[in-house]
């Protein structure tokens, strides 16, 4: 067996005007009970307090190196990180969250009972929901939790594409240094916070020769809060999620990836950001409908026609902006997936949450007030 037990972990922390939340984030990962860590925390220009907190924390903890910088954005600080760590294994933690105490001692453990040197060590998290209020604050299990298994071997991502359906949750796994370095595998540095872990998602992901799930969550990350992300003030962020799955298509067709599977799931995902937008931004934002159609152009008609992860609905849409005649849309294989997720869906969350998921596809979810597009 390999001894990854003892290894050093070099934990990346990119940090920027987060003071309220930082003593919680920063106190978790000096209490692991892996002790062998370097905690790199890169101030990205913050303006609040943030630079102090972490200068009190590092006069605490003899591990913690502080790195001070001119606002340059999530990206840049996450790859400054990578550049200046001694580590074997990389961790990604946002300043905003924290994490369980024996979470790198589990995963090191975990990596040292196989032979095979793994590449990725993944696990599911903690969604915290209404966060800003202590009496209504949630705490739930991510769509990853019991939908893969522990693993007994190490396995591709075309064996369990679910992880690239979901959030990204870069953070809740870690990743062996010498896997990026061979890969050339870094973020890309956007403005402020950017979505960079898009791309990073797919390219660690897709390259992974050895990849291990254990199916126990660590990691709390603060969701979105309610009605936060509707109307977007600027262009360019309502642009933001078709232009991060655009990369990601990119990032995928460079590194040649072939599996019909990876592509259908990363499909799905550009059709559940094409939705979220035009929830958040309205159906009518000139926007959202131009760059619909540019997330559109750069699909394969044919991975979306045969997709049985898209419903009808789904494919007669791409097929109208497209101006392609839709009267006769493929669904093989729809039913089946259909039936397969009602039965996942039952078994992971019981029959309450199933009842209220049928409920809410027959009734329809509660929408947010009307407003003319910008």
């Amino acid at each position: 067996m390999r001894s990854d037990n003892n290894s050093l972990v070099s934990v990346i922390v990119p940090i920027y005007n987060v003071e309220k939340y930082l003593d919680q984030c920063l106190e978790s990962i000096s209490a692991q009970t892996h002790k062998n860590l370097e905690i790199i925390c890169i101030n990205d220009g913050s303006t609040d307090g943030s630079l102090e907190i972490i200068k009190k924390h590092a006069d605490r903890d003899s591990r913690i190196r502080v790195i001070d910088k001119e606002n340059g954005g999530y990206g840049v600080g996450c790859n400054l990180g990578i550049q200046e760590s001694h580590g074997e294994w990389i961790s990604i933690v946002e300043p905003d969250d924290w994490i369980d105490a024996s979470m790198y001692e589990d995963m090191l453990a975990f990596a040292s009972s196989f032979e095979e040197i793994i590449d990725i060590v993944k696990t599911p998290w903690w969604s915290v929901e209404k966060w800003d209020n202590p009496k209504k604050q949630r705490i739930k299990h991510c769509k990853l939790h019991k939908r893969i298994k522990t693993s007994t071997r190490p396995f591709t991502l075309d064996e369990h594409t679910l992880l690239i359906e979901i959030h990204p949750g870069i953070w809740s796994a870690i990743y062996r240094k010498e896997f990026l370095k061979e890969n050339g595998i870094l973020f890309p540095e956007y403005p402020g916070a950017g979505w960079a872990d898009n791309p990073f998602l797919v390219e660690t992901l897709c390259q992974a020769k050895a990849i291990l799930y254990l199916d126990k969550p660590y990691y709390y990350y603060r969701a979105d809060l309610p009605k936060s992300t509707l109307y977007h003030k600027t262009n360019e962020a309502i642009a933001r999620p078709f232009d991060r799955w655009i990369d990601m298509t990119d990032v995928m067709q460079r590194i040649g990836v072939t599996d019909l599977g990876i592509w259908q799931s990363h499909y799905l995902r550009g059709f559940n950001y094409i939705d979220g937008a035009r929830y958040d931004d309205g159906e009518t934002n000139p926007v959202v409908l131009k760059k619909t159609l540019e997330v559109f152009q750069h699909m394969n008609s044919e991975y979306v026609l045969n997709n049985p992860k898209l419903n009808k609905k789904r494919k007669r849409r791409y097929l109208q902006a497209l101006g392609i005649d839709y009267t006769n849309i493929p669904m093989d294989g729809r039913l089946a997936h259909f039936a397969h997720e009602t039965v996942e869906t039952l078994r992971v969350e019981g029959p309450f949450i199933f009842i209220k998921r049928v409920w809410i596809l027959f009734h329809g979810a509660k929408k947010h007030p009307k407003r003319k597009p910008r």
